[in-house]
C-alpha cells in the first residue's frame, strides 16, 4: 500500500476519534433532560451516561488498533503475527460494543417512563449493525491474515 494512502487513512482514523469524542461530551448538555442542569447532575447523577462511556472504551480500543493495522499496511508488514492480532481485539471489541449496546437498550426499556423508547432503540440498533458489520469483516481478515501468515512460516521453514 502506499505511504499516502495509509497516512490519509490514519488521519481519517483520528478524526474519527475525535468526533466520537467531541459527541461524547457535547450530547449531553443538549439532552432535552440536562439543558438546565448542571455537569455535576448531567455526569454523575445519569447512570445512562456513565454506560455509554464504559461502552465507548471499546470504539476507541478498536479505532486505536485499526490505526496499528494501517502502520502495519504502511510499512509492509500487513501479513504479520501482530496484524493477526490487531484485528482480532477490533472483533472483540466490537463483540463488547454489541453487548454494552444490549445492556444499554434493556437500561432506555426499563427506564423510560412516560417517554417513547423508539429513537433510543432504533439508534442502538444501527449502533449493533455497525458492529456486526465490522466484527464480520474483522473476523473475515483475521482469516485471511491468518492463513496468509501460516503460509509464510512453512515457506520460511522449507527454505
Amino acid at each position: 500500500m502506499k505511504k499516502s494512502s495509509t497516512i490519509f487513512l490514519q488521519v481519517v482514523v483520528v478524526l474519527i476519534g475525535i468526533g466520537a469524542l467531541a459527541l461524547l461530551l457535547w450530547e449531553p448538555h443538549i439532552e432535552g433532560r440536562n439543558v438546565h442542569a448542571t455537569n455535576f447532575e448531567i455526569y454523575f447523577k445519569d447512570p445512562f451516561i456513565a454506560l455509554v462511556y464504559i461502552g465507548s472504551i471499546p470504539f476507541f480500543a478498536a479505532l486505536y488498533q485499526a490505526f496499528k493495522v494501517l502502520r502495519y499496511a504502511g510499512q509492509n508488514k500487513v501479513f504479520s503475527a501482530e496484524a493477526v492480532k490487531a484485528l482480532r481485539t477490533i472483533k472483540y471489541c466490537a463483540i463488547a460494543i454489541i453487548s454494552f449496546v444490549v445492556v444499554e437498550e434493556i437500561f432506555i426499556m426499563l427506564n423510560h417512563g412516560n417517554d417513547d423508547p423508539a429513537g433510543g432503540v432504533f439508534m442502538g440498533v444501527l449502533i449493533t449493525f455497525g458492529s456486526v458489520v465490522i466484527a464480520t469483516a474483522a473476523a473475515m481478515f483475521e482469516r485471511i491474515l491468518q492463513n496468509a501468515v501460516d503460509i509464510k512460516s512453512e515457506n520460511d521453514l522449507t527454505v
